[in-house]
């Protein structure tokens, strides 16, 4: 059978989680408008009739400002050299530009076969797609081109195609059912990050953590505690809200989708934690899981 991890990467905000849920057809990364969504390391594992695919969804490359930022491109680069295919993704619609420069300066994708993913085509010119292309196609001579629209599905079940004929035969790596190597507890985690990410706007962007402090299982409802950790005391009333109204909706969006993914009814409380420069601190960075480990 084909076998193989497949990085998925490109800066953030490319559809990189869009196109991920769409192969595995199921909300494994959560997906919001923000840049810097994905913080971590997902894998999905697809199942085909003759291959077995591990996805792997990685934060979006940029210029880091902060520790968080170095950790997330590390787990990236690190992603797209071990990996036996990559899939760089590229926003159609926008043009060649100094951050495209610095992500192909500074990934080590030569030591597997590439395919470079034109996605947003719906809204890019035939002109600016073409000049793209072949701006790519300058760099990266030997990469494999494919357009999509992954918030419509559209020429995924192409790119899975074409990847599992890249791809070299192997073993089956997941003989079981599961659809990613995430365990409950980091999904509960992004879940509520998800919810924090779509209400607060851009009101408080980068600096939201999320962080369980305590399930009680055996209880019915099932009892999580979790915190939401932030930079600053000003945060900290943004994320509350007057009278407590966003924290409520928070959590009562987070526990909707908490409970559909665990199929338990579930009560949820929620603290607002503050933890100053966090995303700088290397002892914080590794308790809330963005430390960089090697896969």
């Amino acid at each position: 059978m084909k076998s193989g991890f497949v990085a998925i990467l490109g800066h953030p905000n490319v559809g990189k989680s869009t196109i991920l849920n769409g192969i595995i057809n199921r909300k494994i990364s959560i997906v919001t408008d923000k840049s810097q969504t994905t913080r971590n390391i997902i894998k999905g594992i697809y199942r085909g009739k003759d291959s077995q695919i591990v996805f792997i969804d990685t934060p979006g490359i940029h210029k880091p400002h902060v520790k968080l930022g170095v950790e997330m491109n590390s787990m990236a680069y690190s992603s797209a050299h071990e990996a036996d295919v990559n899939i760089l993704v590229v926003d159609a619609s926008k043009p060649f530009s100094d951050s495209d420069e610095f992500l192909l300066e500074h990934l080590d994708i030569k030591n597997a076969p590439l395919v470079i993913v034109f996605n947003k085509i719906d809204q890019a010119k035939i002109t600016q797609a073409e000049k793209l292309k072949a701006t790519y196609k300058e760099k990266l001579p030997e990469s494999h081109f494919i357009d999509t629209v992954a918030s419509e599905r559209f020429n995924l079940e192409e790119l899975i195609a074409l990847v599992e004929k890249l791809l070299p035969e192997g073993p089956e790596y997941y003989p079981g059912e599961e659809v990613t190597d995430k365990d409950e507890i980091f999904q509960i985690k992004e879940i509520i990050r998800e919810k924090v990410l779509k209400i607060l706007r851009e009101e408080v962007p980068h600096s939201i953590a999320i962080y369980v402090d305590h399930i009680e299982w055996e209880e019915n409802p099932l009892h999580i505690h979790a915190s939401i950790i932030v930079e600053k005391d000003s945060q900290k009333g943004i994320v509350i809200g007057a009278n407590g109204k966003r924290i409520k909706e928070i959590g009562l969006k987070a526990r909707r989708d908490i409970e559909r993914l665990l199929n338990k009814h579930v009560y949820l409380e929620l603290f607002v934690k503050v933890q100053n420069d966090w995303r700088d601190n290397d002892d914080l960075l590794e308790l809330y899981g963005y430390k960089n480990k090697k896969q």
